[in-house]
């Protein structure tokens, strides 16, 4: 294919996105649907909510890829990440002489032209922050657009067009597409960036977690001199990467010598109480719903970049306080004789550890029973066989699933859960395997009592097993 092409051309009327239905894909859609644009996709699974979500901003959509999709000859094609260069549209596309682009340089002429991009990366954390950082700016009235791979409940959506002059924009260290498989975020340029870890993730498309950081060195080395990165003291991997970089840096953790400190905390439910110093002095109290210290330190990166945008303190307080939080980010589904039942996006054994530590303290008078789904293409694979078995200690009761599409990993690489409940139940664990999603709910509803937190933890939709146990209960 000559990349030579992949140019965006002047004027655009008519953009055919491929795999329109990814959280990215659909928000970026909606954007441009909603400046004017005439939009069209296609997916090979088009089901709700997206499907709902896009049919709503009457966007046309086709279930399955055909080169009959762009054969009224679009102005621009949009070609998603998880898009192969033999996907019959993409071969129509090249045939027909198309225009198109990826999904980050789409972001980048439609929605982020004249703005200050905000970019907020690393393993974890990203949905988390982008959103308080988007709420904050939003209370303060200054009317920023975003872009964040999570639902924020304030708004009911992942997007936003607003006429400040900021964006927020949840930095993806995924690859962009088939034809540039280097990462999403290096193609924005950030007045402000937010490094919150560094760890090996994304297993399909990473060999080891040098690779990882290459990447992320390579966005660092991006940021102009004038420029500020935001980034996490206690990290070894960020640590080496911020070494020696020229643009302006802030450092926020728990280190004595950073400008960003979490002062003292405390849980009242269903709030957390923390102070928040900078430059070793109290810069303000806060009070959230959110919950960890985990979430505690996405909150004080945001506050730094709040101030850097001089921001007032009461107006970032008053955001904390109203905040609402992110869908499938430690979400109530709904309570059923006494039992809680509750969504949690976790995956990456940290997060998972991470998830659990947090919402412990929150149910101090039954017991943690955490679900947990391997389904990503790392989580699936072996390569954390042995760090997930230190991951569920927070838990009282563990169940552990059966990965649903393990047929897509190669035999020698796949995942094994029940080695990993034999590992639990080694280390005295309450560790139970399942087959499938069925007998999970059968041993819940006999086993759940009152005052028990079920915390459920999947990047999917895990067969339903939210609404399907609540009624069963």
């Amino acid at each position: 294919m000559d990349l030579s092409k992949n140019r965006i051309p002047d004027p655009v009327k008519n953009i055919h996105m491929i795999a329109i239905c990814g959280t990215g894909m659909g928000a970026l859609a909606s954007m441009l649907k909603d400046m004017g644009f005439e939009i069209t996709g296609s997916d090979q699974k088009v089901y709700p909510p997206m499907s709902e979500f896009l049919s709503s901003k009457d966007i046309d959509v086709t279930e399955g890829f055909s080169k009959k999709n762009v054969a009224y000859g679009p102005d621009l094609v949009i070609v998603g990440n998880a898009v192969s260069k033999e996907n019959p549209e993409v071969v129509a596309m090249n045939q027909m002489g198309l225009e198109f682009c990826s999904m980050p340089q789409a972001v980048n002429r439609f929605i982020a032209s004249g703005k200050k991009p905000l970019v907020i990366t690393g393993t974890h954390g990203k949905t988390t922050t982008s959103s308080i950082l988007a709420w904050i700016l939003y209370e303060a009235g200054m009317d920023p657009t975003f872009m964040i791979g999570g639902i924020l409940k304030n708004f009911e959506s992942n997007y936003r067009l607003g006429s400040g002059e900021h964006m927020v924009i949840e930095g993806d260290e995924y690859d962009t597409a088939f034809f540039d498989k280097g990462a999403k975020f290096l193609h924005y340029d950030p007045s402000i960036a937010i490094l919150t870890g560094v760890e090996f993730d994304h297993a399909d498309i990473f060999r080891d977690i040098q690779h990882v950081k290459q990447a992320f060195d390579a966005f660092i080395t991006g940021i102009s001199p004038q420029h500020t990165l935001v980034a996490f003291d206690d990290d070894n991997n960020v640590s080496d990467l911020v070494h020696g970089k020229s643009c302006q840096m802030i450092k926020y953790g728990r280190n004595a010598d950073s400008v960003w400190r979490l002062g003292s905390v405390s849980i009242q439910q269903p709030w957390t109480y923390f102070d928040v110093l900078k430059h070793d002095t109290v810069f303000g109290n806060f009070k959230t719903r959110l919950v960890g210290e985990h979430n505690l330190l996405n909150a004080l990166s945001a506050i730094a970049v709040s101030d850097t945008l001089t921001i007032p303190v009461k107006a970032v307080a008053r955001a904390f306080e109203s905040f609402e939080g992110i869908k499938r980010r430690q979400e109530v589904r709904g309570e059923k004789s006494g039992i809680t039942v509750m969504d949690d996006f976790a995956h990456h054994p940290t997060a998972v550890r991470e998830t659990l530590r947090a919402v412990k303290p929150f149910y101090p008078n039954g017991r943690l029973i955490a679900v947990f789904e391997p389904r990503t293409n790392s989580s699936m694979r072996s390569i954390f066989q042995n760090i997930y078995p230190l991951s569920f200690d927070g838990a009282d009761i563990v169940c552990i699933r059966q990965p649903s599409l393990l047929d897509k990993i190669p035999q020698k690489e796949r995942f094994s859960s029940q080695q990993l409940v034999d590992d639990l139940k080694r280390q005295g664990k309450d560790a139970h395997f399942f087959p499938d999603t069925d007998e999970i709910i059968d041993f819940l509803v006999s086993k759940a009592t009152s005052g028990d937190l079920v915390l459920v933890m999947s990047n999917g939709g895990f067969d339903n097993i939210h609404e399907r146990l609540l009624k069963s209960l």
